[in-house]
């Protein structure tokens, strides 16, 4: 696997973190009306991830 693969990966999965937790909130599974304290917190760990994909994208095709 080279690095951009990795990253592309890594910031699908970001992405999917964020989305199924902004999900949750939409279908109204929820107790609060708004983002509870986990969900921001989901939300801030799949922002990380897709940053750490988004930085290994351009490094190319060296090996992981």
């Amino acid at each position: 696997m080279t690095k951009r693969a990795v990253g592309i990966a890594l910031t699908f999965c970001g992405l999917l973190i964020i989305l199924g937790t902004m999900a949750v909130d939409w279908f109204g599974a929820g107790k609060w009306t708004g983002l509870g304290p986990a969900q921001r917190l989901a939300i801030a760990a799949g922002l990380g991830v897709c940053l750490v994909g988004i930085s290994l994208i351009p490094l190319g095709d060296r090996p992981a």
